[in-house]
């Protein structure tokens, strides 16, 4: 009689372990299932102002990608700075992006290929080319929205998932010398990189 209920309270015990790991995978499915398909919000690029060339001179500043890669790496370094983030970027035949994202209470490895379209007015879209984070497969779009609310970025780049993209606004940035930027050429293969520098006399006290 006391077997009986031992193998009674094992079973029960049993029963109890089974239904809460079924309810635990139904969770964690839901959960997955929701973040895959939830929608992709829009992404707006900033608005570019056209810049008076008046009272100012305009150079053409060539370079390689080396120097510009560790520019770029410099610059992000200093923009993680005290945070948890991790990301740099590899010039090579294209623009690739490395990095961790968070996924639950864990990161996963990221890897980005991008290709540079240099736009009129001296701005850059990185058109996504291959996205992978880790062995998960989700839609391109879904790993495009994570890097735009996961990885920390400068005020003037904008992560648009819907068309797989990340709109640079060179023009945008904020520099101490009040020198303005925008890009000329950038043919990575041939390790061909062009930017405009326009100076205003004025940041050089000239009236």
């Amino acid at each position: 009689m006391t077997d009986r209920k031992e193998r009674r309270k094992v079973k029960s015990k049993w029963k109890k372990l089974f239904y809460s790991l079924l309810a635990i995978n139904v969770v964690v499915v839901v959960i997955l299932l929701a973040l895959i398909f939830w929608p992709v919000p829009d992404a707006s690029y900033p608005e570019n102002e056209a810049t008076s060339q008046d009272e100012s001179s305009e150079f053409v500043v060539r370079t390689t990608k080396q120097n510009l890669n560790d520019l770029i790496n410099a610059y992000t370094d200093q923009l993680l700075k005290g945070t948890s983030h991790h990301y740099r970027i590899e010039l090579d035949e294209d623009v690739h992006l490395i990095g961790e994202l968070p996924v639950f209470s864990a990161t996963v490895p990221l890897s980005a290929h991008l290709e540079p379209l240099v736009q009129e007015n001296g701005d850059i879209i990185l058109k996504q080319k291959s996205i992978s984070i880790g062995l998960l497969e989700l839609p391109n779009r879904k790993i495009m929205e994570y890097i735009g609310k996961y990885l920390p970025m400068p005020d003037w780049v904008t992560v648009n998932p819907k068309e797989e993209e990340i709109y640079v606004a060179v023009t945008e940035m904020d520099i101490r010398s009040n020198f303005e930027v925008g890009v000329e050429h950038i043919d990575l293969e041939a390790n061909n990189l062009a930017f405009r520098i326009r100076i205003p006399y004025q940041t050089l006290g000239i009236d």
